[in-house]
């Protein structure tokens, strides 16, 4: 059994851009605990009241697999760990663990502890000891210690000796400086192996490029705890990312570690991670991202279709993720029908309308459109072909005035629409902070008394690209904009030499396609 330690809410929240509120924090833990992972490392206790309110909160949750750990450092030289506040405010905490980290780098040892490597030794040693005697589990973070080996092994192995013999339940090698290459990671842990009988963690980042390698490679040679985050949040260039060692771990080395249900939550839980972090997801993550098993040449494409393992080296659905087919200008007539399966609309592979559709997405893309972002565009043009979408409105004319009132104040912005539905119509004006937000507010005002439902739409992203076409000012600009409502999102996208207009077209296809898509629902 693998053991999976999660220290998002302490070492993923050192990142750049990272940052949890107290209640935050707490409901990651218990999506963490969902996803079953057995060691949440909350936080260090004795740094901020932030995580002292953290160990408090949560010893109202009920937690089904997951115990709490606290981390901190061992004592400081020179005072006992009674005597030690660090110590102290981590039992205090009351968690089912305890994990602190020292040093085995005797560089460390002499230039930031200033002391002796003997002492240092000491101050290891009594620091578990004396934790072991106060909490149930204690866990040591062997700080550099890779490096620290690479500097000294002699040395850098009496520090986990020191630690073996305070009697801990896990002496866990960091590579902390993140530098470790995979093959090192091999060698050194089969050198700990011949001294240290304790069980043995592993703690990696990813300055390398090689913290879920050497984190895996960890595993094939004898490790049983693996420390991560999820998202490979953490400082500098992040920790090893959890959800990738996990799948790796079940799926490809057929490792005991969480049931099929709980990886079956992966997906949902790497997004709630980011949603609370306030950050868009990496569309390229391995086995959560929305690429990772995204499909856009023909060839592939049509060879998932009869055998989804020809491009796809495990089933989506197992880490919670589906199959997407994407269509640009790579596609082939595979791509389309594949869509409009995934649409439950129904195109026959020989109806000349396939091949028409096919090269009318191609020129489009030609002109600057882009659909992988922008599947509700996608999926609307494929029903505008097939005479499938209602007339739910036109719009008969719009205009936008942007105007400057003085030189220190926001240019005022208006926009005027004129929507035609049934026989009615609708003439309305709004105001918007910018031309874009106004134009959206009038067509929403025009059309929700026709269909109220508009109002749930929200808009959750807006960008816009300017094509490469070397006329400056004058070029091509693509709007893709991401909306949603209550149970899902979608994407749509507009095209022209004109930034309005190109909005325009993506926020039509936005109020459209939620109107489609409620009929069909």
């Amino acid at each position: 059994m693998i053991r999976l330690y999660d220290t998002t809410l302490r070492d993923g929240t050192q990142a750049e851009d990272i940052s949890f509120q107290v209640i935050d924090k707490v409901r990651i833990a218990q999506k963490l605990d969902e996803l079953g992972i057995h060691y949440i490392e909350g936080g260090w206790p004795g740094s901020n009241p932030k995580d002292i309110a953290f160990f408090k909160d949560i010893k109202d949750i009920t937690l089904h697999q997951a115990k709490i750990a606290a981390f901190g450092s061992t004592r400081r030289a020179r005072v006992t760990p009674a005597e030690d506040n660090n110590i102290q405010t981590l039992i205090e905490a009351r968690p089912d663990v305890v994990t602190i980290f020292g040093k085995t780098w005797d560089f460390h040892v002499r230039e930031a502890l200033r002391i002796s490597l003997d002492e240092n030794l000491d101050l290891i040693n009594d620091s578990l000891a004396y934790l072991k005697e106060h909490v149930g589990e204690v866990i040591y973070d062997a700080e550099h210690f890779f490096d620290g080996y690479k500097a000294n092994p002699d040395y850098a192995l009496k520090t986990l000796e020191a630690a073996r013999d305070a009697g801990v339940d896990c002496i866990v090698l960091c590579d902390t400086n993140g530098g470790t290459m995979p093959f090192e990671v091999a060698a050194i842990i089969q050198a700990v192996k011949g001294r240290i009988s304790t069980p043995l963690g592993i703690h990696t980042h990813n300055d390398g490029e090689c913290a879920v390698a050497n984190a895996l490679v960890a595993v094939e040679n004898g490790i049983v705890h693996v420390q991560g985050t999820i998202n490979g949040f953490g400082e500098r260039c992040g920790n090893a990312n959890l959800c990738s060692i996990i799948p790796a771990l079940k799926l490809k080395m057929k490792k005991d570690c969480v049931t099929d249900k709980q990886l079956h939550n992966l997906r949902v839980v790497s997004r709630y991670v980011y949603e609370l972090a306030n950050l868009i997801p990496n569309k390229h993550q391995p086995y959560v991202g929305n690429s990772a098993f995204a499909h856009k040449g023909g060839v592939h494409v049509s060879a998932i279709q009869r055998h989804p393992e020809t491009y796809e080296h495990i089933r989506p659905e197992y880490v919670g993720n589906v199959t997407r087919v994407l269509v640009s200008d790579l596609s082939g007539r595979a791509n389309i029908l594949a869509k409009a399966e995934e649409f439950n609309i129904d195109i026959d592979s020989k109806d000349p309308l396939t091949l028409e559709l096919l090269e009318e997405i191609k020129e489009m893309e030609n002109r600057g459109y882009q659909f992988e972002g922008a599947e509700a565009s996608f999926e609307l043009l494929m029903r505008k072909a097939l005479g499938t979408v209602r007339q739910y409105f036109t719009v008969l004319g719009f205009r936008v005035i942007d105007s400057q009132r003085s030189g220190d104040v926001k240019p005022f912005s208006e926009a005027t629409v004129q929507v035609k539905v049934g026989g009615k119509i609708e003439h309305t004006a709004a105001e918007g902070r910018g031309p874009v937000n106004a134009l959206d507010n009038a067509l929403r005002k025009a059309l929700e008394g026709f269909y109220p439902q508009i109002k749930e739409i929200k808009l959750f992203d807006y960008k816009v690209r300017v094509l490469p076409a070397g006329e400056g000012t004058a070029s091509m600009t693509r709007v893709l904009i991401e909306s949603g409502d209550s149970l899902t999102r979608w994407g749509t996208v507009g095209v022209s030499d004109n930034i309005i207009d190109a909005s325009y077209r993506a926020l039509v296809d936005a109020l459209l396609y939620k109107l489609v898509k409620d009929q069909n629902d």
